[in-house]
């Protein structure tokens, strides 16, 4: 059974089975992490297929105990390229999102506390990875999909 959905101002990038949603304020860099994800889709490791659900504003719904991300219709296959504009590229119309990527979030931290690696949305709890404002998300988000805790 499908609950309530609703348009998020975010990106979403599906990288192997499972999407990143990329949140934060205008400016922060969603749509580069998003380009960043894809180009390192393969030639790293860290999956062997990344491509983009959604850039801007990301159509989310719950399904059982799942978030679907897909693109705003008017939006689908659209991603913004600093400097090149509006650029048209192959997407996926749906994807289950997998963890939170939020840019430039306050309570970002070397060593981040237990509450802050999980994001509630519409009732679903996800890994969330906060990166601070000013820091580069990319190898974080590398390390967050090729590595393990090392549980201390």
């Amino acid at each position: 059974m499908a609950a309530e959905s609703s348009t998020i101002h975010a990106s979403a990038v599906l990288v192997g089975r499972t999407a990143a949603l990329i949140r934060g304020a205008a400016g922060a860099g969603k749509s580069r992490l998003a380009w960043q994800l894809m180009q390192a889709g393969g030639a790293t490791g860290a999956s062997p297929f990344a491509r983009l659900v959604a850039d801007d504003r990301v159509y989310v719904s719950v399904h059982g105990d799942r978030l679907l991300a897909r693109p705003a219709a008017a939006l689908a296959g659209l991603i913004e390229v600093r400097g090149l504009g509006i650029r048209r590229i192959a997407y996926e119309p749906v994807a289950a999102v997998g963890f939170v990527i939020d840019l430039g979030a306050e309570d970002a931290a070397r060593h981040p506390a237990e509450e802050s690696l999980v994001a509630d949305i519409a009732g679903i709890r996800l890994p969330r990875l906060a990166v601070a404002a000013g820091i580069d998300p990319l190898p974080a988000v590398l390390a967050f999909l090729t590595t393990a805790t090392a549980g201390n």
